[in-house]
């Protein structure tokens, strides 16, 4: 049976069902966040730019935001059916893609910063992270297959991962 894969870009999430595939593309200070719901076999894929909405006067696009991206998937995954006590999430990206000399800079580490927001928000939710794929200076790709929950992740020069 053929898969479909349905592409997330960036500042943006969807949902699919078994046995469809969403795929997300350079991850790299960004994060993407993966919910499943293995009864009904749904998932969401989001893919989150900056960590906090509150620092921006006018918001064009909630998705870019792990405060609002997140909250906006899961009600949309529970208006299909999901069940909110068989939710469960995996996160990936987050790096750091370019080194700096000035100490002052890896403070607005926005990788680091998309992670953190990204898993409080999850814990806040009371969604648990079973597994995270995080950090590092190098871009991911990140697959979630609805007919399983699998996540997988690929990077140039690196096996294909499973998280």
């Amino acid at each position: 049976m053929e898969v479909e894969e349905l592409k997330v870009g960036i500042g943006e999430w969807k949902i699919a069902r078994q046995p469809q595939r969403l795929i997300t593309l350079g991850l790299g200070s960004c994060v993407g966040v993966a919910i499943f719901d293995a009864r009904s076999f749904l998932g969401g894929l989001a893919h989150i730019m900056l960590p906090d909405s509150r620092q921006f006067q006018e918001i064009s696009n909630r998705a870019k935001f792990a405060d609002l991206a997140i909250p906006d998937l899961l009600e949309a995954m529970l208006k299909q059916g999901a069940r909110r006590s068989s939710l469960v999430a995996k996160i990936a990206g987050g790096a750091q893609m370019f080194a700096s000399a000035d100490r002052r800079l890896l403070n607005l580490n926005i990788g680091q910063r998309n992670v953190a927001a990204t898993t409080s928000v999850l814990q806040e939710l009371g969604i648990p992270v079973l597994a995270q794929d995080t950090g590092g200076n190098y871009g991911r790709t990140m697959i979630l297959d609805t007919g399983s929950g699998k996540v997988y992740i690929r990077a140039i020069g690196r096996p294909l991962k499973e998280i």
